[in-house]
C-alpha cells in the first residue's frame, strides 16, 4: 500500500491540530512543524497505525527547519508514496496597532512566520520532489481574506497573506510549464474560531476600529469551528480541480 505524504506547518493547536488529526490514516505518513509537539496526537497516529512525526520549530527563524526539510525529502523513497503535499498554515498575528506604532521586531517576526517560511518550505518541497514523476504533488496555502481586503491595524498580517497569494500565484505559472507541476493554490479557510479570533475581538477598539465587526460574529454564532474549517479545507484539497484557480475561497 502506498502512503500518502504530508507535511503541515502550525499542527499543535487551532484549526492546524484539527487538520492534523484528520490527516492521519493507516495509509498517512503525518509530518508536523510546530513550535510545540502534542502528546494526543501522538497517541492517535499509534491507534490508528499512522505514522507521525513532529519537529520542534520556530518558523521565525527557518533556515535551519528549512534544509532539513530539503535533506528529509531526498531521503524519502518516492515509489512507496501516492501523494506528497506541504500544507503552510502557520501564522501569527501582530499587536492590532497602526504601524506607526508597531514593534520591529514583532512585525519581523509576523513576516517571517506568515510569509518568508512559506516560500523557503515550498521552495525547499518543490525542489527536492521535482524528480517524483509518479507522485501527485500538492502545495496548499492557508491565506486569509485579508490578504485581499485592507484591515486597518493590521498591516502585518495582511501584506503576509497578500504575498503569499501572490507568491502562489507565481508558483502556479511555473509549475504549470512542467509535464509532472505541482498542483498549488492559496486558499482562504473563512472565519475560523481560533485563538487568532479571540485576539482580534478582545483587542482595543481606539487602535482596532474593526474589533466590534469580529465582536459580532462571535456573539451572532458566524465562526466556523476549527474541525469544521479543516473539514471544508481538506474537502478543497481533494478536489479533482485543485490547483486550476491558484488564488480561491473555500466558501466558494
Amino acid at each position: 500500500m502506498k502512503k500518502h505524504l504530508t507535511i503541515l506547518t502550525g499542527a499543535s493547536r487551532g484549526m492546524g491540530l484539527a487538520l492534523a488529526q484528520q490527516l492521519l490514516a493507516p495509509d498517512a505518513v503525518l509530518l508536523c512543524i510546530s513550535r510545540n509537539t502534542n502528546a494526543a496526537l501522538q497517541a492517535q497516529a499509534l491507534a490508528c497505525g499512522a505514522e507521525l512525526l513532529q519537529w520542534q520549530a520556530d518558523l521565525s527563524e527557518p533556515a535551519s527547519v528549512v534544509a532539513q526539510l530539503q535533506d528529509w525529502l531526498l531521503a524519502c523513497k518516492p515509489d512507496t508514496l501516492a501523494s506528497a503535499t506541504l500544507i503552510n498554515n502557520a501564522g501569527v498575528i501582530s499587536a492590532l496597532t497602526p504601524l506607526r506604532d508597531g514593534d520591529a521586531d514583532e512585525l519581523a517576526r509576523a513576516l517571517r512566520v506568515g510569509l518568508e517560511a512559506p516560500m523557503l518550505l515550498t521552495s525547499a518541497f518543490l525542489k527536492a520532489t521535482h524528480s517524483w514523476t509518479q507522485v501527485q504533488r500538492k502545495v496548499l496555502n492557508i491565506s486569509s481574506g485579508l490578504g485581499r481586503r485592507a484591515m486597518a491595524s493590521s498591516s502585518a498580517y495582511c501584506a503576509a497573506k497578500a504575498g503569499m497569494d501572490h507568491f502562489t500565484r507565481c508558483v502556479a505559472l511555473e509549475e504549470a510549464l512542467l509535464p509532472h507541476g505541482a498542483k498549488v493554490c492559496s486558499l482562504a479557510p473563512g472565519v475560523i474560531d481560533t485563538d487568532m479570533q479571540v485576539q482580534l475581538r478582545s483587542a482595543d477598539a481606539s487602535h482596532f476600529p474593526d474589533q466590534g465587526s469580529f465582536a459580532a460574529l462571535h456573539e451572532k454564532g458566524q465562526l466556523s469551528s476549527p474541525l469544521d474549517a479543516a473539514q471544508r479545507l481538506l474537502a478543497y484539497l481533494a478536489r479533482a480541480d485543485f490547483g486550476v484557480e491558484p488564488v480561491a475561497d473555500v466558501r466558494n
